[in-house]
This record gives structure tokens, C-alpha cells and sequence, in this order.
């Protein structure tokens, strides 16, 4: 197909045996479309944007010059795809969703509608960004009606198969592992890292700079400061009472985590405990009541050891 065969200025909808262009689509000259694209009503299209084969682009939707999208790539209605992002075949991107400028998105990734992703980011195959949660009929989680959109902010990496739920907002330089998880109305902070196959269930907040590291479980109504480390491994828990009595409802509370507190490998929490500033929970302690801050607690249950090496501490705010 020529340059001008796609040329949209004051004409009828341009069609083929392969391709069909909106007559009110803008479709500048320097665009490369392929064999079985749709290109519906009011689409914008920068300079350069390249749309691989069987691409649709819903009405309204806008691609910024210079992208680049890969065969059979859904851009839906209302959509924006900021300038020189590099979207692989057979992502969905949903109605109303901001993908900012630069971003790289992996094949059979799921783009949620109304998420804003920010600038700078990449995101691994076959992710899904944005979905809204479903919770059991038992469940302790709160309503799920009028969640806000996913937010993200820049420079942002996510790794393949992670599962990002709508509800929650990501700092910027978030970094996400493969088949990491996390849960609605969370808060998450700027740097923060969650490892590989990590757990962030719902309602928790994880301060700036925290690691999180592979396989770890974080339960829901936690709060988690900033700077601080959790070991792989590790199991928090909020439910005393394992489910049964709808006392439950009323009292159940994950752990809140101190400024740069440290959790060993493999360690356990009980419900509600206060880890204070600080603390260093050695490799596979049980925790079951509330620590002193700069202090070593290690065994099982964990009891209170020694005072925490200078030297290790962090710089005073």
C-alpha cells in the first residue's frame, strides 16, 4: 500500500479487500498500516506510527508519532498510546487507558481499561494491568465497587505474568518481578521493588524504597514504612481466627512494619504485631508480639537477642 492510498483528508472511508480507514480517522502520509487493519472514527495517528497486521484502533483512540504496534494489537475506544512506545503482538489495550510516551509492552499483555501508566516503563508477556478483582462470597475483602483506575508512575518495570489489580497506585522506578501480584487499593511507593512471585494483598501500603523479595507474602492491611526488607519467604498473616466467627471481620490486621526494619528468610508473622523501626528479624522467626526498635529478635517463637550493630543502621531522617 502506498503513501497516498492512506491519505484520509476529505474523503470517504478507505477501503480494500484488507483494510479499512475511517474517513474521520487522521492518518498522516508517513504511516505504515498492514493487510487487515481498522481504523475507526476520530482515530488520531501521529507521524511514523507503524500497525502491524490485523491491528484495530477503536474510535477516538490516539497513537503518538513514531509507535510501534505488532500484529494484532487492540487499541480500544478512547485509548491513548503515547509517542515511541514499542507494544508487542496481541496486547489489549483497554477503553480509556494512558500509556506514556517511550513505554515497551510484551506480547499477550492485557492493559485494563482506564490504567495510566506513565513514561518509561516496560512491562513483560503475557501481564494483566489493571483488572478489576472479583472476591469470594466469604471473603473479608471490602467492596469492590468505584475502584479507581491502576496508576503508575515512570520508569516503572513489570515483569512477565505479574497480575496488578485496579484500586492501586505505584511511585515512580517501581520494579516488579515475574509473576508478581499485587491486590486493589493498595499504595505503593516510589523504588519500591517486589521480587518475583511476591503476594501484596489488598489494603497495604509499602513505603518508598522497601524490597520485597521473591516469594514473599504480604497479607492484606498491612502497612510497611519505607526502607524496609523482607527476606524471600516470608509469611504474614491478619486472621486470628483462620476464618470462623464474624468476630474476624472486626479484628483482622496484618502486621505493620517499622522504617528499616529487616525480615529474614522464611521468618512469620502474626496478626497485628508492631515491628518497630529498625528491627532485625532473623531467618525463620515466628513473631508473635510486638519488637523494641534496633533490635535482634531471632528463634521460634522470636524472642529479644541483642541490639542491632551501629554500623547497619540507616541515617537518621
Amino acid at each position: 500500500m502506498s503513501d497516498q492510498d492512506i491519505k484520509t483528508d476529505n474523503r470517504p472511508a478507505f477501503q480494500s479487500t484488507s483494510v479499512y480507514i475511517d474517513s474521520t480517522a487522521t492518518v498522516p502520509a508517513s504511516v505504515t498500516v498492514s493487510p487487515f487493519c481498522v481504523i475507526q472514527a476520530n482515530v488520531r495517528l501521529g507521524d511514523h506510527v507503524t500497525l502491524g497486521v490485523g491491528c484495530v484502533i477503536e474510535e477516538g483512540a490516539v497513537i503518538g508519532a513514531g509507535a510501534s504496534l505488532g500484529h494484532h494489537v487492540t487499541v480500544a475506544a478512547g485509548a491513548v498510546v503515547g509517542e515511541e512506545c514499542e507494544i508487542a503482538a496481541h496486547v489489549s489495550i483497554g477503553s480509556e487507558a494512558r500509556i506514556g510516551a517511550r513505554t515497551r509492552i510484551g506480547e499477550h499483555t492485557a492493559i485494563y481499561p482506564q490504567a495510566e501508566l506513565g513514561e518509561d516503563g516496560f512491562i513483560g508477556s503475557s501481564a494483566s494491568i489493571g483488572r478489576f478483582p472479583k472476591a469470594a462470597a466469604t471473603s473479608t475483602v471490602k467492596s469492590q465497587a468505584g475502584l479507581p483506575p491502576l496508576k503508575i508512575g515512570n520508569g516503572y518495570t513489570i515483569g512477565c505474568s505479574a497480575v496488578l489489580y485496579a484500586g492501586t497506585a505505584y511511585g515512580d522506578q517501581v520494579f516488579l518481578g515475574d509473576g508478581a501480584l499485587v491486590r486493589e487499593r493498595c499504595t505503593i511507593g516510589r523504588n519500591v521493588v517486589i521480587g518475583s512471585g511476591a503476594a501484596v494483598e489488598n489494603d497495604t501500603r509499602i513505603g518508598d524504597y522497601t524490597k520485597i523479595q521473591t516469594g514473599s507474602y504480604i497479607t492484606a492491611y498491612m502497612e510497611l514504612e519505607e526502607r524496609v526488607f523482607i527476606a524471600p519467604m516470608v509469611t504474614t498473616t491478619n486472621d486470628n481466627y483462620m476464618g470462623r466467627t464474624e468476630k474476624r471481620f472486626e479484628s483482622i490486621k496484618g502486621a505493620s512494619i517499622g522504617r528499616g526494619a529487616r525480615v529474614g528468610g522464611g521468618s512469620i508473622l502474626l496478626p497485628g504485631i508492631r515491628v518497630a523501626p529498625e528491627t532485625f528479624v532473623a531467618a525463620g522467626a515466628l513473631v508473635t508480639k510486638d519488637t523494641e526498635a534496633k533490635r535482634v529478635v531471632k528463634g521460634f517463637p522470636a524472642k529479644d537477642l541483642r541490639d542491632v550493630s551501629e554500623d547497619e543502621l540507616l541515617p537518621e531522617d
